[in-house]
């Protein structure tokens, strides 16, 4: 109680979010008992009928489903793996740039990427890759075949893995840069006197500073494996590689979303994702606290 006395005008701040979160994440949470009943507006959730585990069957039924999930691993991984290091990669080069203005430069440049929307980004990207786009005008003029980018499934993952570093790396990098300022200069100063290279100062001095946050952030990044690229993929796929990069987000709007509503259905969709991101992110939770670290539950 003296705490929460010491700290009454901080915590009365916080009360307004606090009341925001329950109001629109928590309460919303009990909507999705419609995923179990014939959901119907008429009836409301409480009067329409139980039916079960009928729509999650139906889930797993889907002819396409478990092809879509395999999807959904095969590229969400794939973007973590790739991905998780790149805007750490890119705090310690920004930060090993020590005139100030060319910093800012580089910070922005790489930052911008992260506030184009994916169906601008989708239309130039398209725009240069089509069989007649400025990409292939210039390998012919080599010399050159025509790239097969938009037609070859595993060359367009490999696409969605790069446009993805490119777009969110810089954006994802700003955390570990704030991180990275609020390490003592003393640190450093009493390393080079011992004589560190930067490679061990680096080593040594830096990256133990960042293992707390990358730590958060891979924990947060595993939990978001199955809700991951419904955006990017959607606006750049096209029927030549569908079978390769069609995830469950996109094959539910394809089928079903855009050519009716059904919610319960919507529902179990939802809540079975929500079940293996969570699961995912238990997993990382444990895996992050067994390393000496500590996790975010």
């Amino acid at each position: 109680m003296r705490a929460l006395n010491r700290h009454k005008y901080i915590l009365s701040m916080v009360i307004p979010a606090i009341v925001v979160l329950f109001i629109f994440v928590y309460m919303p949470m009990g909507g999705n008992i419609i995923a179990f009943k014939e959901y119907s507006i008429k009836n409301g959730i409480w009067g329409s009928e139980w039916a079960g585990m009928k729509y999650f069957q139906r889930l797993w039924n889907l002819p396409a489903f478990w092809n879509v999930l395999g999807n959904q691993f095969t590229i969400s991984l794939s973007m973590l793996v790739i991905g998780f290091p790149a805007p750490i990669i890119l705090a310690l080069l920004l930060n090993e740039v020590r005139h100030t203005k060319l910093k800012r430069i580089y910070q922005t440049t790489f930052t911008f990427p992260y506030f184009i929307s994916w169906i601008v980004l989708s239309g130039v990207i398209i725009g240069f890759l089509v069989d007649m786009g400025i990409v292939n005008q210039v390998l012919l003029k080599l010399g050159y075949e025509k790239n097969t980018i938009l037609r070859d499934g595993d060359q367009f993952r490999m696409l969605l893995y790069a446009t993805d570093v490119w777009k969110l790396a810089g954006w994802n990098s700003i955390l570990y840069l704030a991180t990275l300022s609020s390490i003592n200069p003393e640190l450093y100063e009493a390393a080079q006197i011992d004589g560190a290279s930067r490679w061990q100062q680096a080593r040594y001095i830096t990256w133990p500073c960042l293992i707390p946050i990358a730590s958060v952030l891979l924990i947060l990044a595993t939990g978001n494996i199955m809700t991951k690229g419904f955006d990017q993929i959607l606006n750049l796929y096209n029927v030549m590689v569908q079978s390769k990069v069609d995830i469950i987000d996109t094959y539910i709007f394809r089928e079903f979303i855009s050519k009716g509503t059904n919610f319960s259905f919507a529902a179990a969709v939802g809540l079975f994702k929500a079940v293996i991101n969570i699961t995912l992110l238990l997993i990382a939770n444990a895996a992050i606290k067994k390393m000496g670290q500590e996790g975010i539950i």
